[in-house]
């Protein structure tokens, strides 16, 4: 189903921030959690009017996050709501005293199909610093331990930054000690109370990246990447080498071109393209303002006065973000831009236009190898 989705028509994923209300202080938070609900929030039945337009829109998988969904009363009427009308429903809460045994035995009662829990260091040191709050990481532990008494899949969301990347090896440990299905793999944008202080540089990205790849073929658990676009490319020569391709790089890129992009670009077979900000990807806000994504805080337009699909189809934000061949600098030229295309959401927060290149891609293009050496 995914892959024959049209993403100028259809999301291929849709976060909705259901409350910015949360009981933590991350240092990275995206949203600048509060601790109390706002009461702009969509209500529930303009939140069951949300969930049927996303449901035509080729009925993509649809997040639940914040905040802290579980600071909403109604989260699991929500959840059943979408649910019952066939949509795939995951959910990422925070790691507070809001889990509790009988909310966990609610998700599995509603039919949520995956539980997310962040964690962000292999110890309780690295990842309650990283949280801003003490005993985070027990807590997480402990409830971990409730979602596989109930059977439910896990799936551990990380964020790359300067903290942690010396831990990633026992990070990586830690995951498939923990039974997950899945290992989210972030790359700190430096939007909310993100720091350009707390990225990891550009050659630690792709460091990472290669890393990712190797790990990637002797783990029992998938791993995906948010905010790495150009882990695809990494992925994309490394197979080339593996296979000691003879063909030129462009030459491959025609080929999956040909076939839709179908491939495994990823190693997942996850997303059949480059699902990047705007392009098969959507966030609604609490207050129902839609971006091209939560770390892309350029506003197309309100579900309170616009369907959905018109704002995700029409809006000049996302049309430009969709054309990889408007981007600038060198993702404008790169021969990996319609499988990569660079993070839409670093682009802005470092240069302020997301149309710029990606500044944190070590990659220099084979147009601008070959211009360097007329």
């Amino acid at each position: 189903m995914a892959f024959s989705r049209d993403f100028n028509k259809d999301p291929f994923i849709v976060i909705w921030e259901l409350t910015r209300a949360c009981q933590l202080k991350c240092l990275h938070c995206r949203a600048e959690a509060q601790y109390r609900r706002d009461l702009r929030e969509l209500s529930f039945e303009e939140g069951k009017n949300l969930i049927d337009q996303i449901y035509e829109m080729n009925n993509p998988m649809l997040v639940f996050t914040g905040g802290d969904p579980l600071m909403r009363e109604d989260v699991f009427d929500i959840a059943k709501y979408a649910v019952e009308k066939g949509v795939r429903v995951s959910m990422t809460p925070s790691a507070t005293p809001n889990v509790t045994k009988e909310a966990i035995e609610k998700a599995k009662e509603v039919g949520l199909s995956r539980w997310a829990f962040s964690i962000d260091g292999p110890t309780a040191d690295v990842h309650d610093h990283f949280r801003g709050t003490a005993g985070s990481f027990d807590l997480t532990m402990e409830r971990i331990k409730y979602l596989h008494e109930l059977e439910i899949p896990i799936q551990i969301n990380t964020v790359i930054s300067r903290y942690n990347i010396n831990y990633l090896d026992e990070m990586a440990k830690m995951v498939e000690d923990l039974g997950c299905v899945l290992w989210s793999v972030f790359f700190l944008v430096p939007t909310g109370r993100g720091q350009e202080s707390d990225m990891i540089s550009p050659v630690e990205h792709e460091k990472v990246f290669r890393w990712l790849y190797v790990l990637s073929k002797r783990v029992s658990f998938d791993i995906k990447t948010t905010a790495a676009q150009h882990y695809r490319r990494v992925v994309i020569q490394q197979k080339m080498r593996e296979a000691k391709e003879k063909t030129a790089e462009i030459n491959y890129l025609s080929a999956l071109t040909e076939q839709g992009l179908t491939g495994s670009i990823d190693g997942l077979g996850r997303a059949p393209k480059g699902v990047n900000d705007g392009n098969g990807f959507v966030f609604i806000s609490h207050i129902g303002d839609v971006y091209p994504s939560g770390l892309l805080p350029v506003k197309a337009g309100n579900v309170r006065e616009q369907p959905l699909a018109e704002i995700y189809r029409e809006s000049p934000i996302f049309k430009s973000l969709r054309n990889p061949d408007e981007y600038k600098g060198k993702c404008g030229v790169c021969e990996f831009r319609h499988v990569c295309g660079g993070s839409r959401s670093r682009a802005y927060a470092m240069t302020g236009d997301y149309l710029e290149s990606e500044p944190f891609c070590v990659y220099i293009p084979k147009a601008l190898r070959e211009k360097q050496e007329q």
